[in-house]
């Protein structure tokens, strides 16, 4: 079962950086200092026993884990400039007033790069299923999202950029 990782991803010129730069310190910082920490396991003695040991090396495959993935994403990263998002159609960069029919309620959401996501704020990544539903719709537009509690039907009443 050879899959690749590669998974295509919408980023942000911000997530971008963001992921970068813990890419960054990753490589730099955090390997230093999980290859000092090994080392002083080791100085320790027994490896057979030694958690200390242990808890390097884990630390150690996780780390390498996440370097991993972020080179991954980021390689295979679709980039997006906010900067061109436009007031006539949901995209990343926009703030989007709809009306929750099961709810009878408006809701606010912008639309954001998924490192900026805050749901319980209604920052919303593009990837999400609320995000997945509403990009690319337009004002007087009805969208439909399955959603983890269920499907939700909203009209798009008003789109600006942020």
């Amino acid at each position: 079962m050879s899959e690749s990782m590669a998974q295509r991803v919408v980023l942000t010129l911000a997530d971008k950086e963001k992921l970068e730069a813990e890419l960054n310190m990753l490589k730099t910082v955090k390997k230093a200092e999980v290859t000092r920490d090994i080392a002083e396991a080791r100085a320790h003695g027994d490896l057979s026993e030694n958690a200390e040991y242990d808890e390097a090396k884990n630390e150690e495959a996780r780390v390498q884990g996440r370097i991993m993935q972020l080179e991954d994403m980021l390689a295979n990263a679709t980039i997006v400039d906010e900067g061109d998002a436009t007031a006539d159609t949901v995209s990343l960069g926009t703030v989007v007033t709809v009306y929750d029919m099961e709810y009878d309620e408006e809701d606010v959401y912008t639309i954001v790069g998924f490192t900026e996501s805050d749901p319980a704020n209604l920052f919303i990544s593009g990837e999400s299923p609320i995000g997945a539903a509403l990009m690319g719709a337009k004002v007087g537009d009805i969208v439909e999202a399955m959603t983890p509690g269920g499907p939700v039907k909203m009209e798009v009443k008003a789109i600006k950029r942020r």
